[in-house]
């Protein structure tokens, strides 16, 4: 049987249907469950007077946790910015992981004059085992880990702290906006960040429970970060991999949209696939070490994330597979069955719906980020450019995770230089 009479025989089973309906929906209905739910957290937490809640009688000590590794250009300003946070009690420490660069004659200036304290590692080992090492070291009662290349709102220390009066609550992470916008990726990015990530996050919290912590900004309680036994450095994503192990032992974790964290992201496009292929190992790794255990019933809060996360996977690989059966059926002159090179009508509603979460997100968080708005007008591309790249960078990069029950090796990496 030759390739033409393949690809119209398939085009008209039940498979390739299911394909389609799966290709179609899934976005739709996804993106309008995160409207709906985003918008139910931000009645709740960010309407109204919650001053009551973010009174502190007793500010509790803070420690802010800062893993560097070859960051010269970055390292003096962000502790610059993290000595103006505007809180009590409150110490900072780096840990410098070996660099190569300037990093380490950066931060001296701020230890000589005894603002910073400095932990010098002279072996290089990952941003895991350099957070592990220097958490013995620190007497907070909250731990803030942040990046190196990032810079806090004065009060962001204000709006995460709070949350720790409830015992139950092991973490809190906090909403990074996108510093540098000087290229059409960054503006991109700058859009995710907040209509995707971020009104996910307020999505999860209705759900009970999030996917992940920001590796960029998020606070931890001392005694559950011990209770879990810190970081695992055979992860590739240390900040997913901690988020579902302190959930699955019952902590609570929450977002705080009002803990700003401004962050520098990839310029270029071999900098941000570098980035998202370490993203989706680490959560490939996640799902196949912690997938059956979040199954079981006393974790079920867990289950809409996990579901949502598992469904991510399976329709990037359902996007590259038709795209592929598509290109194919286009190559032998047949014109595929449900596609077509104009947008037509489901691929219209298609991108209406994720314009309208994208919307919905800018709309949400323009009070936190007051340029935000403008960048709207680079939204029409996501869908474009973003959904295929996410999609291609899945299928290369999840069957990798695997493998992670019998790796022995260590993986966590440091974020790519910011091309």
């Amino acid at each position: 049987m030759d390739l033409y009479s393949l690809l119209v025989r398939f085009e008209h089973t039940t498979v390739y249907l299911a394909l389609l309906v799966f290709f179609a929906w899934y976005p739709i209905g996804t993106s309008l469950m995160w409207i709906v739910t985003a918008l139910i957290y931000w009645l709740r937490r960010e309407t109204g007077d919650h001053s009551a809640f973010y009174a502190l009688d007793r500010p509790p000590p803070v420690s802010v946790l800062i893993p560097a590794y070859n960051e010269q250009a970055n390292i003096a300003d962000t502790l610059a910015g993290v000595l103006k946070l505007d809180y009590p009690d409150f110490e900072v420490v780096v840990v410098d992981d070996c660099s190569t660069d300037g990093t380490l004659a950066a931060i001296l200036p701020f230890v000589r004059d005894g603002r910073v304290r400095l932990v010098r590692k002279h072996l290089n080992e990952g941003k895991a085992m350099a957070l592990n090492d220097a958490l013995p070291l620190t007497r907070g009662d909250v731990i803030l880990v942040m990046d190196a290349d990032a810079v806090p709102n004065p009060d962001a220390l204000k709006f995460l702290v709070p949350h720790f009066r409830s015992p139950r609550v092991a973490a809190v992470t906090g909403n990074p906006r996108v510093a540098n916008r000087d290229s059409f990726l960054a503006k991109l990015q700058a859009i995710e960040f907040t209509s995707i990530i971020s009104l996910l996050k307020r999505a999860q919290r209705i759900w009970g429970r999030i996917l992940t912590m920001s590796g960029v900004v998020g606070a931890f309680r001392r005694d559950a970060l011990l209770d879990v036994g810190g970081y695992r450095p055979e992860m590739a994503t240390e900040d997913i991999d901690l988020t579902w192990r302190l959930q699955l032992q019952h902590w609570d974790v929450r977002y705080e949209p009002r803990a700003i964290m401004w962050m520098r992201v990839p310029q270029s496009l071999a900098g941000l696939w570098r980035q998202r292929r370490r993203w989706a190992l680490g959560l490939s790794q996640v799902l196949v070490r912690y997938g059956r255990t979040a199954l079981r019933w006393r974790h079920r809060r867990l289950w809409p994330v996990l579901a949502e996360a598992l469904l991510s996977v399976a329709w990037a690989y359902d996007y590259v597979i038709l795209t592929g059966i598509w290109v194919g059926s286009y190559m032998v002159g047949y014109p595929p069955v449900g596609a077509s090179p104009i947008p037509n009508f489901w691929g219209m509603i298609i991108g209406t719906v994720c314009l309208l979460q994208l919307l919905t997100g800018v709309l949400l968080d323009r009070k936190y980020d007051r340029g935000l708005g403008r960048y709207y007008i680079v939204a029409v591309f996501y869908p474009l450019l973003y959904w295929i790249l996410m999609a291609i960078i899945t299928v290369c990069t999840a069957p990798k995770g695997l493998f992670v029950n019998r790796q022995k090796t260590r993986v966590t990496q440091w974020k790519p230089i910011r091309e």
